[in-house]
């Protein structure tokens, strides 16, 4: 007697690609945010059913956390290139003009998903709007560290609040992401980036 064939298992189709889906959930999330994105829009993006992306990345809320932590990895080189900078301004500088021009990347969505991904409103979504704070404010202290290390080695003026610099230049990259996100170019955002630097201390 012919032993049976296992049953394949249910959800994930035959040459599905986990990272490629990912990538695919983080652009439309990056476009349309949390609370815009539906699960049906996910299943078509990715190309795959409902119990696939289950079986793959949990629920909703589990994939989007999944997707940003994938977009934070690639924008970290960003961040660490800047901070190696031999100043505490020309590592402002190098960030402010690095963002403006991952922020109009020509084949990525525009702008920040942590700025896009936080228009929410219901309460469902509330989990997100925490997480997307917390990573909001973990790159403002980041930021605010690097300051307060320009201040020790004498590139920042003893008598600024560094806390406050960082967050009027993270103020301003937020604002940079939303103006990306409405179409403006790469080339005016250096301009509102150089142009925030002229409040730099003296």
């Amino acid at each position: 007697m012919k032993p049976k064939t296992a049953a394949a298992p249910v959800g994930r189709p035959r040459g599905f690609d986990v990272d490629e889906a990912l990538d695919r959930a983080l652009r439309l999330f990056w476009r349309q945010g949390y609370e815009g994105t539906s699960l049906s829009d996910l299943t078509e993006a990715l190309g795959i059913n409902r119990p696939s992306l289950y079986a793959a990345f949990g629920n909703k809320e589990s994939l989007f956390r999944k997707a940003l932590d994938r977009y934070v990895e690639r924008h970290l080189c960003l961040y660490r290139d800047a901070f190696a900078k031999p100043t505490a301004r020309a590592a402002v500088e190098h960030l402010l003009l690095g963002l403006a021009d991952a922020q109009t990347l020509p084949r990525e969505p525009k702008g920040c998903i942590t700025v896009q991904g936080a228009l929410v409103s219901g309460a469902d979504a509330a989990p997100i709007q925490g997480e997307l704070a917390a990573r909001r404010a973990a790159g403002e202290q980041a930021l605010r560290e690097r300051l307060e290390q320009g201040q020790r080695e004498g590139d920042v003026p003893a008598h600024v609040d560094c806390a406050d610099l960082a967050r009027y230049f993270t103020t301003v990259t937020q604002g940079m992401a939303v103006q990306a996100a409405t179409g403006a170019s790469r080339e005016s955002l250096r301009r509102v980036a150089r142009t925030s630097l002229l409040a730099w201390p003296t």
